[in-house]
């Protein structure tokens, strides 16, 4: 590493911060939630760590640091980095793919459980004082589809497989020779109907690009059985949401979870909050105790890698925005 400048954009009190002491010795930290924190040091720095600060902030730093080789954002999710300037560089770009991925693999699985026992309906039952005996479904033999077969959803079909169900998935390059245990069938993005008309639940875990964008829509809500259940826990614009919002409301589907949406917050007046058949979840399926210590070891482990000159982990293919 010829250039032993880090900045780190974030809120200096962020307590995950004080990992890094290890590294100090090897670099000088810099840490700011604004340009100006940067002046006079982002002409000489190497690498950026994107801790939490927004896209038009890395932009910002970013533009005045010619001689940065490395960014990393602590998130899964690129689409708001993606500037021209970043994009056109030859910098390197990784993400934190993997680290919340088995959380989000574990909500999946209880969304799964939740619609087929019904568990609304026991709790409005508990609330209401009322012995009501009802069938439940079981989950062995049903279907899971998984749209965008990437980290998370080896995530989802690990976790799922075990319980019996049987698992389609799509990806943008479909294998020639299929050896994955998990998954009984891969389909291509354009064979996403067929792949829909099979499935008992469907999770979208793809990341947000220009092919993914609304790319569950009317057609594919028309596909899906009327006891099909859709989880999102990859990026809400993934699915088009007033398409959603029609098949919930006239009950063509069974239900939804979601733990991301088109606007964060959710606005309070926002069809989904009173919707009996959605599960809503904001935007926490994967904040566990330590979710931001792994994020940050990630980093660290990274930083030793570029540090050393050995391949980083994680990398971003920037003009296909995973």
């Amino acid at each position: 590493m010829t250039n032993n400048t880090l900045l780190v954009l974030a809120d200096p009190l962020e307590p995950q911060l004080s990992m890094m002491e290890t590294l100090k010795t090897e670099v000088n930290i810099i840490v700011g939630n604004s340009a100006g924190a940067f002046e006079g040091v982002a002409a000489g720095a190497g690498a950026i760590l994107n801790w939490s600060g927004p896209g038009s902030l890395l932009r910002e730093v970013f533009r005045k640091c010619p001689k940065v080789r490395w960014v990393h954002t602590r998130s899964a999710g690129v689409e708001g980095l993606l500037f021209p300037e970043l994009v056109e560089s030859s910098v390197t770009l990784t993400n934190g793919t993997g680290t919340f991925s088995p959380s989000l693999g574990e909500f999946v699985l209880a969304a799964i459980l939740y619609f087929a026992k019904d568990l609304r309906r026991m709790i409005r039952n508990q609330a209401a004082g009322v012995w009501e005996p009802f069938d439940v479904m079981p989950i062995s033999d049903q279907t899971l589809g998984i749209i965008g077969y990437g980290d998370i959803g080896h995530a989802v079909a690990s976790r799922v497989r075990p319980m019996g169900m049987r698992i389609l998935a799509i990806k943008r390059h479909v294998p020639a020779l299929h050896k994955d245990e998990l998954v009984e069938q891969i389909y291509s993005p354009d064979r996403r109907i067929e792949m829909l008309s099979r499935c008992d639940y469907v999770v979208a875990t793809a990341p947000l690009t220009s092919e993914t964008r609304g790319m569950i829509g009317e057609p594919e809500f028309a596909a899906l059985k009327p006891n099909a259940v859709v989880i999102n826990v990859g990026r809400g614009p993934v699915i088009d949401e007033e398409a959603l919002i029609r098949a919930l409301s006239e009950g063509r589907i069974k239900g939804a979870a979601l733990d991301v949406f088109n606007h964060e917050p959710l606005p309070k007046d926002h069809p989904f909050y009173k919707l009996e058949n959605v599960l809503l979840c904001p935007h926490c399926a994967d904040h566990t105790h330590d979710w931001l210590d792994n994020a940050m070891q990630l980093f660290i482990a990274q930083f030793e890698r570029f540090r050393r000159g050995q391949p980083l982990m994680n990398v971003v293919d920037k003009k296909l925005g995973y």
